[in-house]
């Protein structure tokens, strides 16, 4: 089998084998490019010492600060490229990271610690592809397999437990039936990760193709990262409108919504909160009354847990809130576009749609036209350039203060109201009719 690696890949490789040495592309560029992909990164691996690397390539363009751990990195052509001596790894006392490396020259060895089959492949012009573990097997037969023991692999570093769903969600692969039952028992390590780095693997697990198969068959998993969706595992809804009980029409929800970041943790947090706010009514109906909002909360605290940054926290807590929301008449619409704001609003009919799909099939068609009537009054607005945030206004702050407005806070209460105004259709948008009504307010402010 040839490979066809970048001319720098090649040239690194090519020195420390003119120098006597083993050197080979490893890893996921392998992988990646036995299923046709193009690779994001090629890592380089060698049977030469940190300090015989560094002789053999010189001191230009290198940086030093993996050497400890075998790791030389040179630039070229912009690019980084990072060169690892064969290693095999000590004791692992944190499930993360081991106390020591040692290095050697076996190429077996290197690969007999790395996490899965698919992995743990190696490829050099000089010797071909280099395959101890039957990865290639395993990529065509679409299988996740931990190299040797599940459990010392997952036991050694437990991040590989969200790798394994994440390659199973992305790729679209099976976990192989031994390695499977390790991650269900061996979930709760899970707990000795970082919050970024749990937060970054299960982003991935969400935009995978592959999502709705690994969150149903791993939802114990997810569950020891989020304990949060425990309760929806399983409740059933008791509602003619629900085919599925929450978790998994959360699911439903999550598959069915595009491949975005926001999108799908909007989906997997809209109805978190359902479960706390079940009652039934003297028919034996289900209800969720107040759950979004609920949901949006308990959202916020599970993503500013997992350090998920700022805006990404508003915008898909924004669409939690309002996913439920269904206003008809013009005026409820214009004001769900302004709570929503006009760049996320299309975002927000997308959760709108999956969830409805999610639902009973007696009612989707029903709400899905609705959902394309929002649609269309939204492509009516942008048509007309509303926007319908303050930035719309035929006014500011400024225009405010020269008619006598000058705190803050009523400035803000004033442009927000008139906002509110305009959206309704109460006032037009224009400067003198603005100021007009912003005096009346002004007065009777000063009268209370």
């Amino acid at each position: 089998m040839k490979i066809k690696m970048p001319s720098a890949v090649s040239e690194i490789i090519k020195k420390l084998e003119e120098s006597g040495y083993e050197a080979y592309a490893v890893g996921g560029c392998i992988r990646d490019s036995i299923m046709g992909k193009e690779p994001d990164d090629w890592d380089i691996c060698t049977s030469s010492l940190p300090e015989e690397t560094l002789s053999c390539l010189g001191k230009e363009n290198i940086i030093k600060n993996g050497l400890k751990h075998g790791t030389v990195t040179i630039r070229v052509d912009e690019e980084n490229y990072e060169i690892t001596t064969f290693r095999t790894d000590g004791e692992y006392v944190d499930n993360r990271h081991p106390e020591s490396v040692t290095f050697v020259r076996d190429l077996k060895e290197d690969l007999s610690r790395r996490d899965f089959t698919i992995n743990a492949l190696a490829y050099s012009e000089q010797r071909g592809l280099q395959d101890h573990f039957n990865g290639v097997s395993d990529i065509e037969n679409k299988i996740i397999r931990c190299v040797g023991s599940p459990d010392k692999r997952f036991g050694e570093d437990a991040l590989r437990i969200l790798r394994a769903l994440r390659f199973s969600s992305v790729l679209g692969f099976d976990i192989e039936k031994n390695t499977a039952k390790s991650i269900h028992k061996n979930a709760y390590l899970l707990m000795n990760i970082s919050k970024e780095r749990i937060m970054s693997e299960l982003i991935k697990i969400l935009e995978g193709k592959n999502v709705e198969a690994v969150l149903i068959g791993y939802s114990d998993v997810i569950g020891e990262i989020v304990p949060e969706i425990k309760p929806t595992i399983g409740f059933c809804q008791h509602n003619p409108h629900h085919l599925y009980d929450v978790w998994t029409h959360t699911v439903k929800v999550v598959s069915g919504v595009k491949s975005e970041k926001e999108l799908r943790l909007a989906a997997l947090f809209h109805d978190i909160g359902k479960p706390a706010k079940f009652t039934v009514d003297e028919n034996g109906t289900g209800h969720f009354h107040g759950h979004p909002e609920l949901s949006a909360d308990i959202a916020e605290r599970v993503l500013k847990r997992l350090k998920s940054d700022n805006k990404t926290i508003e915008n898909v807590c924004k669409m939690i809130k309002l996913h439920d929301v269904r206003p008809f008449v013009r005026k409820s619409i214009r004001r769900l576009m302004a709570k929503s704001g006009m760049e996320l609003f299309p975002k927000l009919l997308e959760l709108k749609r999956a969830d409805a799909k999610a639902q009973s099939r007696d009612y989707i068609e029903e709400t899905l036209k609705y959902i394309d009537f929002l649609e269309e009054m939204y492509n009516k607005e942008c048509q007309e350039n509303n926007d319908f945030t303050l930035k719309m206004l035929e006014i500011n702050g400024n225009d405010l203060k020269n008619i006598g407005i000058k705190d803050g806070r009523e400035i803000g209460y004033c442009l927000n109201e008139l906002l509110m105004k305009v959206i309704d259709e109460e006032i037009d948008n224009k400067k003198e009719a603005l100021l007009e009504y912003a005096e009346k307010m002004n007065k009777n402010i000063c009268k209370n």
